[in-house]
């Protein structure tokens, strides 16, 4: 039983998982698949401004119910579940509309507290999503990622009217592209990667364009009868694509920004008030792993081939190692506790 910790920027440690019994709001469960966020990289690399070190990582997690504290209602010992990282207060004034993903006091597992790279995780209740018995581990494990893209396409209403133009076809870029579609979008993906724009196609792209050999306007200036792309997403978070999206997104368009860049970008007034743009910034999901976990019991979603690598736990260096040393070569890697 283990527990996979960074001690300190770039010092990837394996401990004796120490977990203890659950409090009476809490939940133990049995971790047996645990995904490698790009979030995790960058708090192996020194780059994740939010976290104190030293830290167990980890937040895409998957398993059963092994002990209940005494108040849990509505799980049972053996259940499937999977966890929702975004604990909030509740109470305060972006909890109370709904928001509680920017709550005042928020905490991510796995980045302002310990998170589920162990074998054994300790979750309060709240945070536990039970999956279908016949839901593989694996896949539902994925359920926190596309809550990502869930959150960022529920606020820049996306459905079936709409054009979605996607910049970057990482793991991201493709739970975006794949949501898209599902909710009947026609969906473009922009990167410098063939690979990944090929693992782009193979999620049901309607278009790709390789951005080194084709400029971006151009290539979209015929879509929506010529008034571009209505929704534009950011998941490579790179702030000089912001003016570029502000040039090519139709008028009433709306642009998601998922990246944590602390770069500026130039932003001219004119270019989102002439069109009347609404630009969102979108972090984490809003309560929204149960819908996913929706999608992928009924067949609507089917992201089985986003796991390109699967590693025992113990191995966990030379999983991250393939992830920084040569990431076109993966999609999402998960560790097996």
């Amino acid at each position: 039983m283990i527990a996979i910790s960074v001690d300190s920027p770039g010092k990837l440690t394996i401990k004796p998982d120490t977990s203890t019994r659950p409090e009476r709001d809490e939940v133990l469960v049995r971790v047996r698949r645990a995904g490698i966020c790009g979030s995790d990289v960058h708090i192996l690399e020194g780059n994740n401004p939010f976290v104190h070190y030293p830290r167990i990582i980890g937040h895409e997690i998957a398993g059963e119910v092994e002990a209940l504290g005494a108040q849990v209602d509505g799980l049972q010992i053996g259940d499937r579940v999977v966890i929702d990282p975004v604990v909030s207060c509740g109470i305060c004034y972006a909890c109370r509309i709904g928001r509680h993903n920017v709550c005042a006091d928020l905490a991510v597992l796995g980045v302002h507290r310990d998170g589920g790279f162990k074998s054994h995780f300790l979750v309060p209740a709240g945070n536990v999503v039970a999956v279908p018995a016949e839901l593989d581990l694996g896949i539902a494990a994925l359920a926190e990622p596309f809550s990502i893209a869930a959150n960022v396409l529920s606020l820049t209403g996306c459905s079936d009217a709409d054009c979605v133009l996607v910049y970057g076809a990482g793991p991201i870029g493709l739970t975006v592209l794949q949501v898209a579609k599902l909710k009947g979008a026609r969906c473009i993906v922009v990167d410098i990667d063939m690979a990944r724009l090929e693992a782009a196609r193979s999620f049901g792209a309607d278009r790709v364009i390789h951005s080194l050999s084709e400029a971006v306007p151009n290539a979209v200036s015929s879509e929506n009868d010529g008034l571009g792309p209505t929704v534009v997403i950011d998941a490579a978070g790179v702030p000089s694509l912001m003016a570029e999206a502000l040039s090519i997104a139709s008028p009433a368009g709306r642009i998601g920004l998922l990246g944590f860049s602390t770069r500026p970008t130039e932003i001219v007034q004119k270019d989102i008030v002439a069109k009347e743009l609404a630009i969102y910034g979108s972090r984490l999901n809003r309560k929204l792993v149960p819908e996913v976990v929706d999608w992928m019991a009924s067949g609507a979603l089917q992201p089985q081939s986003m796991i390109s690598h699967t590693y025992e736990a113990e191995d966990a260096d030379a999983a991250f190692a393939l992830i920084r040393e040569n990431p076109s070569s993966t999609i999402k890697v998960q560790l097996k506790f």
